[in-house]
């Protein structure tokens, strides 16, 4: 849980002004690509979830289990939403960034050599 917190925390600093507990564009909006964002489009959202896994290994219930999966599937619909505004905004930009990162977690790549994924 404590992982999950410091992951928000550390996004949610990098955001600075960009960030919104809403779908929304800023008054000049940037393309965040530092910090956790150079790995995962949506570190704030892996750190909730990462939150509510520990949260899920601790308690460890039925309930609890659904509410991981319905809260799973909120943040996957929400930072849908948010990439589809982003995406005409920042054009070729937000296509790399798409190519280079993972949604949720680092994207893996294949090495040079043609050899076994590794995390990128």
């Amino acid at each position: 849980m404590l992982a999950g917190f410091a992951l928000c925390y550390w996004a949610r600093f990098t955001l600075g002004g960009n960030w919104s507990g809403r779908i929304v564009l800023k008054q000049d909006h940037e393309l965040i690509r530092r910090g956790p964002y150079a790995r995962i489009r949506h570190p704030i959202y892996t750190g909730i979830l990462l939150a509510v896994a520990g949260t899920l290994a601790a308690n460890g219930t039925w309930g609890g289990a659904v509410g991981a999966v319905l809260v799973f599937i909120a943040l996957d619909i929400k930072s849908r939403g948010e990439e589809k505004l982003l995406a005409p905004v920042f054009g070729a930009r937000f296509a790399e960034h798409l190519r280079q990162t993972g949604r949720f977690l680092p994207k893996l790549r294949r090495s040079a050599a043609g050899g076994a994924a590794v995390a990128d």
